[in-house]
C-alpha cells in the first residue's frame, strides 16, 4: 500500500483549493483537525478497517463521531475518504493542508528548543531574526532541553539550525573520528 503522505496529497490539494476559493481556511483547519483526531481514537480506529462495515456506514459513523464540527463540505470529504478507503490518511491530509496553507499565507511554524528558559525580549529578537531569514511571518513554539548544555536548536520545516553546545560537540567528535 502506498504511504499515507502519497494517499493524502491529492485530497489535501483539493481541500486547499476549495478553502482558497471560499476563503475558508480557518473552517477547514478546524474540520480537518477534528477528523484527524477522531480517526486515531481507539474505538473509531478499530472500526475503520472492519470488513463487516460498508463504506457508507463507516462514513456515517465517522461523521457522527465528529459531531457538529463538520459542515456539508466536511461531511462530503468524510464520505469521499471512506468510499476510497482513505480515512486512515486523515491525519496526514490535515498536516499537508496546514503546510499548503502556511505556504500560501507566507508564514512558518518554528520550534525552538533552548538549554535554558529564554527571556521574552530575547525570544522576540530571535523570532524577528528567524522571520527575516525565512522571509515570512513565524509562529514560534518554545521548549527547553537541558541536554543541549547551552545554545538552541531551531526547526523550521525541513531546515534545522543547531546552535547548541551538544551539536558543536557532536561535530567535533565527527571531525576527530575522521582525523
Amino acid at each position: 500500500m502506498a504511504e499515507l503522505s502519497t494517499l493524502a496529497r491529492p485530497y489535501a490539494k483539493a481541500v486547499f483549493e476549495l478553502a482558497k476559493e471560499t476563503k475558508g481556511f480557518a473552517a477547514w483547519s478546524k474540520q480537518l483537525s477534528a477528523l484527524a483526531a477522531a480517526v486515531v481514537e481507539p474505538q473509531l480506529a478499530a472500526v475503520i478497517g472492519h470488513p463487516a462495515l460498508t463504506r457508507a456506514a463507516l462514513a456515517e459513523i465517522v461523521a457522527k463521531a465528529i459531531g457538529g464540527a463538520l459542515d456539508a463540505h466536511g461531511q462530503a470529504l468524510v464520505r469521499l475518504l471512506a468510499d476510497n478507503g482513505r480515512l486512515a490518511a486523515a491525519g496526514e491530509l490535515a498536516g499537508q493542508f496546514e503546510a499548503l496553507r502556511a505556504d500560501y499565507e507566507t508564514r512558518a511554524s518554528v520550534e525552538i528548543t533552548s538549554a535554558v528558559a529564554v527571556p521574552a525580549e530575547q525570544q522576540k529578537a530571535l523570532a524577528d531574526a528567524v522571520a527575516k531569514r525565512l522571509g515570512r511571518a513565524v509562529e514560534m513554539s518554545w521548549t527547553t532541553d537541558e541536554s543541549l548544555i547551552a545554545g538552541a536548536l531551531i526547526r523550521a520545516g525541513d531546515q534545522v539550525i543547531d546552535g547548541s553546545v551538544r551539536g558543536e560537540l557532536a561535530q567535533l567528535q565527527t571531525a576527530l573520528a575522521r582525523a
